[in-house]
């Protein structure tokens, strides 16, 4: 079967891409290469993917006529492509069209592929607020652009599911982690910060959130489980992640343990729209998909590690 994903030269997308395609699936990615964050490191992840015969188109899903590049013989959607995370560099006009736009537009493509049994919507935690902790049916209260763009992404694909025009399910993700993680993101600026002798900017009070940090390696098991069992799980929305939680310092705290480096925190003004609290409840995620998420924190950040050595130092 054939496997279009959007966004397959960045972190997650890349890990889903080789799954799947080991798994026996063609698979086509599509990703856009922004300057967000530089582009050298989605062309490093784009090179791991032609190594194993993955094809990554170069396009932006803002332009419908990028469209025609694509065959309308696509049996899976995967969606993951969007303007990430929390950045005071980002104005709503990007998260607009990126998440949501963009998101139209695939959709549209979506429906003249006639042979197309599932489209999944990649979500994320922040759609819950500055507390994640609910269960898939709470009222979602985003309180930054990224959630509410996100949000109104996840509301567009699931209203094909419920006017039967598509099956179509979204996966909300937390706090993802590993190889590949995002320059700006966590561990992948503190293991840099690490061997680079700098110092680490930490957000003011975010020592003290609470966060489900979760393997990329989990979150693609999870997302390939889903894949499966497509025909069961039609119109709904299920949370992937882990249920155990640390706090930004015990995350730092690991780091400096794992790399017998001590690294030196800058503190900077806190973030607007940052969760102080997620921990994902999954129990609908273990009845639909059997999930179980099983990689520790060490031992996932172990393996982050081991992936900047092979490729930074």
């Amino acid at each position: 079967m054939k496997v279009l994903i959007t966004g397959a030269a960045g972190f997650i997308g890349s890990h889903m891409a080789e799954r799947l395609q080991r798994e026996g699936f063609n698979v086509v990615g599509l990703d856009n290469f922004s300057d967000y964050y530089e582009v050298s490191l989605k062309d490093l992840n784009k090179a791991a993917l032609e190594q194993q015969g993955i094809k990554t188109v170069k396009m932006d899903l803002r332009n419908s006529e990028d469209f025609e590049k694509l065959e309308l013989d696509f049996d899976f959607i995967i969606h993951f492509a969007a303007q990430p995370g929390i950045s005071a560099s980002s104005t709503f006009e990007e998260y607009l069209s990126n998440n949501f736009t963009g998101t139209q537009n695939l959709m549209e493509f979506a429906h003249r592929n006639k042979r197309l049994k599932h489209f999944f919507n990649i979500s994320t935690s922040s759609v819950y607020g500055l507390e994640a902790t609910h269960p898939e049916n709470a009222a979602p209260q985003p309180a930054s652009f990224y959630g509410v763009t996100k949000l109104a992404a996840e509301q567009l694909v699931l209203a094909q599911s419920r006017t039967k025009k598509m099956n179509a399910s979204s996966l909300r993700l937390y706090s993802v982690y590993g190889p590949r993680e995002r320059p700006e993101k966590l561990y992948t600026k503190l293991i840099t910060c690490a061997f680079r002798e700098k110092s680490f900017p930490l957000f003011q009070g975010s020592e003290k959130h609470l966060r489900s940090f979760t393997y990329v390696g989990d979150i693609v098991e999870g997302i390939f489980k889903a894949v499966q069992k497509h025909h069961e799980i039609n119109g709904e929305i299920i949370n992937l992640g882990t249920e155990d939680e640390y706090t930004t310092q015990e995350g730092i705290d690991l780091v400096q343990e794992l790399l017998g480096i001590e690294i030196d925190l800058e503190l900077v003004p806190k973030r607007a729209g940052d969760q102080w609290h997620t921990r994902a409840n999954i129990n609908k995620a273990k009845k639909l998909l059997d999930y179980q998420p099983s990689t520790t924190l060490k031992e996932g950040l172990q393996l982050q590690i081991n992936w900047y050595k092979s490729n930074f130092l």
